[in-house]
């Protein structure tokens, strides 16, 4: 796994050297006290049967996913409103429903669409927000994520995150015909778009800080280097291919260095890279392996993966340099840190009873809670929002990916068609 265990197998690749559908969600636990809402399919005025996409399907996916909300199944919808007009607050009321979403399709043009949607309080029998875009086909899924996340914001009072996408490696094949992926696709799992294919392994996919590149570790070349990789070009380049282990790269917040891994001078440390001119800086200097950096969200601090206390615990570290701080004391193994976005938290992968779990320390009390039950839970990274938390599981032996609410409360499951899943990292919100 990712971690001390992942730079040891770094490690052993380094002295041995002489496609893809769309992932499916499972809700594996749900909350109670979710709040009840209806998504009425949008009305459609264009040419054809049915518009190019199920709209008030995607929105109450997205809800349903959050873990906040608990839509009505289609079959026990009472009507079909389309209008503010054609509401009939008593008959959702008598459902038990709190809230009401409904919406239209317009052609306007060749693949051009104009999207509306209302938000209603059934039981104040108001309105609550309602907007209208324009949007081409292509990016009517988007459309709808971002109606998501409104519905979402409105009536929590938090950011959505729905709007976003998440990095993955997947692998097919095996021996000599073994292929790695580095895919990003939608935060429900569609639209994947392949970012590289290779023979070689493909590790620590990493997001910078506006969500444009990718940055990554690649064995292209039989030995570990870092390359960034903007994701909607493809324009790629390397950054560190230097002697031993390049590993682990993490962007700092205002995207202009990245923390790594490197043995250049003969032992795993971190170091810190400024992108503009490749310049070094060496933050650690112990006998022990030091590997996983993540910047703290205001970037003063790394928090990084060391065994140098006799067992893998997670340590902080000023940018500025100075001593490193231990984290973690509950337990032998705390590792594969990330930081929740407003810095309080830190999700990471924690060791009981031989299982590998995914625990969040509350850095202020100290207090670790432990959210998974899986046997191999791994490389956690929290939503932009730092409501769920993404990570790598095994399910039938085969790597998938899952999702847990920050409290514990809800689960999912995201599963592909065919080869194992490992390594996910949620992008940030989107800064374009």
């Amino acid at each position: 796994m990712k971690s001390i265990k992942g730079i040891l197998i770094l490690a052993l690749l380094l002295v041995a050297r002489p496609g893809m559908a769309a992932l499916t969600i499972e809700i594996t636990r749900g909350v109670e006290g979710a709040i009840p809402i209806a998504v009425v399919p949008f009305g459609w005025s264009g040419a054809g049967a049915a518009a190019p996409e199920n709209m008030a399907a995607i929105i109450a996916s997205d809800l349903s996913r959050s873990g906040r909300f608990e839509p009505l199944p289609d079959r026990d919808l009472v009507s079909h409103p389309t209008e503010a007009s054609q509401v009939q607050f008593h008959n959702w009321r008598m459902l038990n429903v709190d809230d009401l979403v409904i919406g239209q399709i317009r052609e306007t043009g060749p693949q051009q669409y104009t999207v509306e949607f209302q938000l209603f309080d059934v039981f104040r029998t108001k309105r609550l927000i309602g907007y209208s875009f324009p949007a081409h086909q292509s990016e009517l899924r988007r459309v709808a994520h971002h109606i998501s996340d409104l519905i979402y914001e409105q009536l929590t009072g938090g950011q959505g995150a729905f709007n976003t996408r998440i990095a993955y490696i997947t692998t097919t094949g095996s021996g000599t015909k073994k292929s790695y992926t580095l895919l990003v696709a939608d935060s429900d799992g569609f639209n994947p778009q392949t970012i590289l294919r290779s023979g070689q392994p493909l590790m620590s996919p990493a997001w910078s800080s506006d969500g444009s590149e990718v940055a990554y570790v690649t064995f292209e070349e039989k030995t570990a280097e870092i390359y960034i990789q903007n994701v909607a070009t493809g324009a790629r380049h390397k950054v560190a291919s230097f002697p031993g282990i390049n590993g682990a790269p993490a962007w700092s917040p205002d995207g202009t260095r990245i923390a790594l891994t490197l043995s250049r001078d003969g032992n795993p440390e971190i170091y810190l890279m400024t992108l503009a001119n490749k310049s070094l800086q060496r933050l650690t200097n112990n006998p022990a392996i030091d590997t996983e950096p993540v910047w703290s969200p205001d970037g003063t601090s790394i928090v990084f993966t060391s065994d140098r206390g006799g067992s893998a615990q997670l340590y902080r570290v000023a940018v500025r340099g100075g001593a490193a701080k231990r984290l973690t004391f509950d337990g032998k193994y705390n590792a594969g840190a990330d930081f929740s976005p407003d810095g309080k938290k830190l999700a990471m992968v924690h060791a009981r009873n031989g299982a590998y779990r995914i625990a969040v320390l509350d850095l202020d009390s100290g207090l670790l809670r432990v959210l998974t039950d899986g046997k191999l839970d791994e490389s956690p990274s929290f939503s932009p929002n730092g409501s769920m938390i993404i990570y790598a599981t095994d399910a039938g032996n085969r790597g998938v990916l899952a999702a847990v609410s920050v409290d514990g409360r809800f689960r999912q499951r995201l599963s592909l068609q065919a080869g194992n899943v490992r390594e996910p990292v949620w992008s940030p919100f989107d800064r374009q």
